[in-house]
């Protein structure tokens, strides 16, 4: 992987919260769609799509297909995704997180099972998977999609930025925060999917938390619309935010960029160019010039205590 001094002064990042409702033909449409998509965030050195963004293709998917075949269809479809979104990071110079997509298990074993797994493309040409971590329940039901929840957490840099990508549930796991806290991160990304206002609103309080706990840039979007063809998620309610710290130097209130959240725009779905965001400010604050922060604190030497009734 690209490895860089951490020293990028600003980064600008996009995120488009997709409109799976969209229609599109094969794989191919779905790249010509993306890619101007990209074009319309010209100047964006990332670009954000969500979590299932792949549903887009169930537009197409074979008559008779049940819902317990539907991963591994689309598992098939993701080794032609990653080869056109490839070419689509290398074409207009940004990291790519096309969504994310089912992932077999293991590539000539489709029968393994699929993870939920976020991919990630840069200029240069790396590809990096970030699965899962935890699942919800609908995802792990043996009768539909049936997903086997990922192990490996993957922290990259590039281009003076260290960057990673948490799936719309995982964001909400504190545990997942502790973990995080020492590892220096300037950009977390979050696709993400969510149906209903309730699931919209826990994930992004959770991203605006984890900026404020990690000191760090939180960047996430859900989908909107609906697939068409789909047997599972019959609406998707989401729109895009960047979240900061928050502190003096970054306005106070933690929230740099934001789309509000809807059902369905009418249109592709809405997209944020959040340009210029403060890195380097925020690199300083995390290095011990923020209010109050007192870095990646642990609780190991609290005790729990039952007072007696």
């Amino acid at each position: 992987m690209t490895t860089d001094i951490l020293d990028r002064e600003t980064v600008s990042i996009a995120m488009w919260a997709t409109n799976l409702g969209v229609p599109i033909n094969d794989m191919q449409g779905w790249a010509d769609h993306v890619d101007r998509k990209m074009a319309e965030a010209r100047g964006a050195d990332i670009f954000v799509m969500p979590e299932y963004a792949c549903e887009q293709w169930l537009a197409f998917k074979p008559d008779g297909l049940r819902p317990d075949q539907e991963m591994a269809w689309m598992a098939d479809h993701a080794l032609i995704a990653c080869d056109l979104a490839a070419l689509l990071a290398t074409k207009h110079d940004m990291v790519l997180v096309a969504g994310s997509m089912p992932w077999h298990v293991e590539a000539q074993k489709p029968g393994l099972g699929q993870t939920n797994a976020a991919m990630l493309f840069t200029p240069e040409g790396e590809r990096i998977i970030q699965d899962k971590l935890s699942l919800t329940p609908g995802e792990r039901e043996p009768d539909n999609w049936n997903l086997t929840p990922g192990k490996e957490f993957t922290v990259f840099d590039w281009r003076g930025l260290r960057i990673a990508v948490l799936i719309c549930l995982d964001i909400e796991m504190p545990a997942l925060s502790c973990l995080l806290a020492p590892l220096d991160i300037d950009v977390l990304l979050v696709p993400s999917m969510t149906v209903t206002p309730s699931g919209y609103h826990r994930v992004f309080s959770c991203a605006k938390a984890r900026a404020v706990e990690l000191m760090c840039t939180v960047a996430v979007c859900g989908t909107t619309g609906t697939a068409i063809n789909t047997t599972q998620n019959p609406k998707n309610y989401s729109g895009c935010s960047v979240y900061t710290p928050c502190e003096p130097q970054l306005g106070h209130t933690g929230i740099f960029g934001h789309v509000p959240a809807d059902f369905d725009d009418g249109g592709d779905g809405p997209l944020l160019l959040a340009k210029d965001v403060p890195t380097a400010v925020i690199r300083g604050l995390r290095s011990g010039d923020a209010e109050v922060w007192p870095g990646g604190w642990k609780a190991d030497h609290i005790s729990v205590v039952r007072p007696r009734d």
